[in-house]
């Protein structure tokens, strides 16, 4: 009698725990969708001034509209694309027609075009504000030599570059031989829906084996 209770209450609280587990993944997938849809709605928004003192927070993807010059002195961070293989995002300071300096991301080149010439000057542009957090403490540092850098760091390239703390990644481009590599949400992992049915897995295993030896001993009485 005291094994039987013992395996009905651990068999219980486990699948309770389990599903638990389950039923938080799927409230915390109805939020990821919700703020992925967010995401999309301020991406696709309709292009305004630069705010004149963007705030990480509220302004987040912001669609701005960009008029000034495109700078020398670029920042080359070190990536790859799917189906082009490795490459280099360019990050490049940008002068504003009010004066302002900004870093903009003006998209991927594959590794072979790295050392091309790019266009520079006056530019219209759009684009989204972001903060990337792209660094850990396993970064490497930038390679001062090459202008090579491992992650969009916001702070230290603008530090590099004497600009604002502020980037503008381009959903358009001047130069032909760069590709726009606009914002988006297919960055943001979703896997929300893959652990709640991972979870309901384990507590109908959890069940099945409860049930299993709480059968068993039965079974060999009455065989």
């Amino acid at each position: 009698m005291n094994r039987l209770l013992f395996l009905l209450t651990f068999g219980a609280i486990g699948a309770a725990i389990l599903v638990a587990l389950g039923v938080w993944q799927v409230k915390r997938l109805d939020w990821k969708q919700s703020l992925l849809a967010e995401i999309e709605a301020r991406i696709d928004d309709a292009p305004v001034a630069l705010p004149a003192r963007p705030d990480p927070e509220t302004d987040k993807y912001l669609a701005v509209d960009l008029t000034g010059t495109i700078l020398p002195g670029e920042l080359q961070v070190l990536t790859s694309r799917k189906q082009q293989g490795p490459g280099f995002r360019i990050i490049a300071p940008f002068r504003t027609e009010d004066g302002r300096r900004i870093l903009l991301d003006r998209g991927f080149v594959v590794e072979e075009d790295r050392a091309s010439v790019r266009e520079i000057g006056a530019a219209t542009l759009t684009g989204n504000l972001v903060w990337p957090n792209e660094t850990d403490s396993f970064t490497p540092p930038p390679d001062a030599a090459t202008h090579t850098w491992f992650a969009r760091d916001v702070a230290a390239m603008a530090q590099a570059l004497e600009t604002e703390p502020v980037m503008v990644v381009a959903s358009s481009e001047t130069d032909p031989g760069i590709e726009p590599w606009p914002v988006g949400t297919e960055g943001i992992p979703n896997d929300h829906l893959q652990y709640a049915i991972t979870w309901f897995s384990l507590a109908l295993v959890w069940v099945a084996m409860t049930l299993y030896f709480l059968w068993r001993p039965r079974a060999r009485n009455t065989g």
